[in-house]
């Protein structure tokens, strides 16, 4: 049987909605330890595509596979264990603390009497302390600002200790000081082992990943290091021809104007 490093796997993938095909026979991997950062235009099916990789959706045609296995044939639990997402429009439980709404991702570990461990506990705390969110861990969530609710979702997906972490829209809500942290966690969670891929809008935050995806109209046109897809053609479908690309330090920089 394959283990964990057979990563996450999509192979072909379509996904058909009301007689509209939102995804169209896409093939995407992420091993464990790599960044894959997915780009495309509003419309173009990315968020359709984490949601069908986290087992929320099913392909209509095509499959998902967790490490070498079928995703459709893991239970809620062991997936929850393996797998986590952070929506870009999550629920917010605002009546809970920071630290109760974090707890809450360590549900896929606990037994059938939902005792919680001392491995739960640390695993909360690695969580707070990796998206620098302890100091209010016992503020409500309703008190909070966007981009420190942001941080806490993220830190609830952190808690369940995930081989894998889909984050859509991650950076939405985040200052120019927190998202420039964000990239430096992701690099921490790389070096630990876990797979991340994100919905970017920014090519410039995706210029940092392992690899770029470039989703448009439910295909994926084009796939590779950050050089080969952040290209003028390819953007200039999304942002109008006044997009320029530079390379700085043997990355690609996306310049407007």
């Amino acid at each position: 049987m394959a283990g964990p490093e057979a990563g996450l796997r999509a192979e072909g993938v379509s996904l058909a909605y009301r007689g509209r095909r939102v995804l169209e026979r896409v093939s995407l991997e992420l091993p464990r330890g790599a960044w894959l950062a997915l780009l495309g235009p509003n419309g173009a099916g990315k968020s359709t595509l984490l949601r069908l990789l986290a087992g929320l959706l099913g392909p209509s045609e095509g499959r998902v596979l967790l490490e070498g296995r079928p995703l459709a044939g893991w239970s809620p639990w062991a997936r929850g264990q393996r797998l986590a997402l952070v929506p870009q429009n999550g629920p917010y439980p605002e009546e809970l603390t920071v630290e109760e709404v974090v707890r809450l991702g360590r549900t896929p570990h606990l037994g059938l009497l939902g005792r919680e461990g001392r491995a739960d506990a640390e695993a909360v705390d690695w969580a707070l302390a990796q998206t620098h969110t302890a100091e209010f861990r016992r503020r409500l969530l309703g008190t909070l600002s966007g981009g420190e609710r942001q941080r806490v979702m993220l830190a609830r997906a952190l808690a369940s200790r995930p081989h894998y972490l889909l984050l859509d829209e991650p950076t939405a809500h985040l200052d120019l000081h927190h998202q420039a942290e964000f990239v430096g966690l992701l690099a921490g969670l790389r070096a630990q082992g876990i797979g991340v891929l994100t919905v970017l809008h920014d090519p410039n935050l995706a210029r940092q990943a392992d690899r770029v995806a470039f989703l448009a109209e439910g295909r994926v046109v084009a796939e590779g290091p950050p050089e080969a897809v952040i290209r003028e053609d390819l953007l200039a479908r999304v942002y109008g021809p006044m997009v320029r690309v530079r390379e700085v330090d043997g990355r690609p920089v996306v310049l407007l104007g």
